[in-house]
């Protein structure tokens, strides 16, 4: 399905609930993105892989592939476009899952259209980088980040990582040995109050540490929060 010309960008949302797809669609026109709507997994995917969109909106419960499966082939080619997941299930189990796969956020059934279009904006504000101010390398330990070129390096290794978890890696990089709770990180990352759930941040830093690997420089204070090395 053809989109509005964008101005924001284009995002492509797949979910197969023509009033939802619609309705969803309806708000992110009014602020300004171009839509592309698709029904099911297979066409989601190669949606994405075509129009290379500035994000994607994925329903879980697709006809064909599930949305979970199209953020997993997504990131197994390499393809770190934003993705927030659009479902009616509520469980905890879920959410960890998606985020596991590599999705930014999710967002769950029955949810405010204004709340859904704010996370796509806040997904792009982190993809876009901090201000030039804030566009020098950091390194801790052997660790680098550049805020810039949104790049990291580990022991001279690129490593990959989505546009979420690498803003919470540079926010505590930005400060090394401050300790942050869960409650400030989902404020400065993510943008929202701790009501989403600070299990959140907890499976976000799970996935960075383990794509660091050994030379992993995040910190646990039990009771308080995580820091970067100082």
């Amino acid at each position: 399905m053809t989109a509005d010309a964008p101005s924001r960008g284009l995002v492509l949302v797949v979910e197969d609930e023509p009033a939802i797809a619609d309705l969803v669609r309806l708000y992110l026109t009014r602020d300004g993105f171009g839509v592309h709507l698709e029904r099911d997994g297979e066409a989601g995917l190669a949606a994405a892989r075509r129009l290379r969109p500035v994000a994607c909106v994925l329903d879980i419960a697709l006809p064909g592939l599930a949305g979970t499966e199209v953020c997993r082939r997504l990131r197994e080619a390499g393809d770190w476009t934003p993705v927030i997941f659009l479902t009616a299930r509520d469980d905890e189990v879920d959410r960890i899952v998606g985020l596991e796969l590599g999705a930014d956020d999710y967002v769950t059934k029955p949810f405010s259209p204004r709340e859904l279009v704010a996370r796509v904006r806040a997904v792009l504000r982190r993809t876009a980088g901090p201000p030039e101010s804030a566009d020098r390398p950091r390194a801790v330990g052997p660790v680098t980040l550049d805020p810039g070129r949104r790049t990291v390096t580990a022991a001279g290794v690129p490593v990959h990582l989505t546009s979420t978890e690498f803003d919470l890696l540079a926010h505590l990089m930005a400060r090394p040995g401050r300790v942050f709770t869960r409650e400030e990180l989902l404020a400065a990352v993510w943008g929202y109050a701790a009501h989403a759930g600070t299990r959140t941040v907890d499976v976000h830093v799970a996935q960075v540490r383990a794509k660091l690997g050994a030379v992993s420089v995040i910190r646990t204070h039990r009771g308080v929060g995580y820091a970067a090395d100082a």
